[in-house]
């Protein structure tokens, strides 16, 4: 089917530079993220640096989908197999850690976690869930050994370049603390994807649009949008029920988006531009349910205002 997309790094209408395609063309077969959970926690859970972790944090660490903690993580990755197996026969996957803080152990801790995953010939890649507080230069040097092997991520939960939004959150770090972090990743070959949520309380849409081009200008290779998801069992539900802030709409969170899009380089990859909640603990916003029509209408929009990521881009 012929689209005219002017947007290079597609192969069908999507303008902007998708996972999928990144994993199309750099694979040349189907693979897929099984998501694991090392049991470990947070810096800002234990109370190094906090108690409770941020506010839009629920008991599991952002880890709904990983693995089942109380089994090893090798009878995790199979079992997750097993699922991807029966959609994608023939496909590969990333051993993805998912749930807390993944390099918040001993280094050790850390070779035993990755090791079993290094010979897999069904492993093309590992994916590793942190925080910029919690990479050690040890820890960067272990990874890097690594990529002679496997392909290696970092995924940094960011959220937002604002140190007053990252306080109201209690974040636990700086935006400084996370630019070290990006520094010390720069010259090694891991792959660096960064994390944004729209929509946390008090920022605007400029505010929005002044973190994703601070990204923009970094040496990372991919990002993840989210929709903030106001979930039972956090901090910030207790919040938004005793002092409701206001969310963006459907609408607006579009908007935003494709203004975000429009900021980065077009070889960036997009790994996200929604994020999955459990549905029966969602407070709000209920649109978010509707995944696959938020990515439609984006599509339907970028398409309307003739536009495509890295329009408005500006090499420094």
């Amino acid at each position: 089917m012929a689209y005219n997309n002017p947007f290079p790094y597609s192969d069908d209408n999507k303008r902007y530079h998708t996972w999928n395609y990144y994993l199309k063309h750099r694979y040349h077969h189907k693979v897929f993220k099984v998501a694991l959970n090392a049991g470990l926690s947070c810096p800002n859970r234990d109370g190094t640096c906090g108690t409770g972790g941020c506010t839009f944090c629920g008991s599991l660490g952002s880890g709904e989908c990983a693995g089942n903690q109380k089994e090893d993580l090798t009878t995790q990755f199979q079992k997750g197999m097993v699922l991807q197996k029966k959609k994608w026969p023939d496909g590969k996957a990333i051993a993805y850690f998912q749930a807390y803080t993944n390099t918040y152990c001993s280094l050790e801790t850390l070779k035993e976690m990755i090791r079993p995953f290094i010979q897999m010939d069904d492993v093309q890649a590992i994916a590793i869930a942190t925080r910029a507080d919690c990479l050690e230069q040890e820890k960067i040097a272990y990874l890097h050994s690594l990529t002679k092997q496997k392909d290696i991520w970092i995924e940094l939960g960011l959220q937002s370049i604002h140190n007053d939004t990252a306080a109201k959150i209690h974040r636990g770090h700086t935006y400084e603390t996370f630019l070290d972090c990006v520094k010390s990743l720069e010259p090694t070959n891991i792959r660096c994807c960064v994390h944004l949520i729209n929509s946390l309380p008090d920022e605007t849409k400029e505010d929005m649009l002044a973190s994703a081009a601070a990204l923009a200008a970094l040496p990372i290779h991919a990002v993840k949008i989210h929709m903030l998801h106001i979930m039972e069992h956090t901090q910030m539900a207790e919040q938004f029920r005793q002092s409701p802030f206001p969310l963006l709409s459907k609408e607006e969170y579009i908007d935003i988006v494709i203004s975000q899009l429009e900021l980065f380089p077009p070889r960036m990859i997009i790994q996200r531009l929604t994020g999955d909640g459990i549905q029966n603990q969602l407070i709000a916003p209920q649109w978010t349910k509707k995944k696959v029509c938020v990515l439609n209408d984006i599509d339907k929009e970028m398409v309307k205002r003739n536009t495509w990521q890295g329009k408005k881009y500006k090499e420094s």
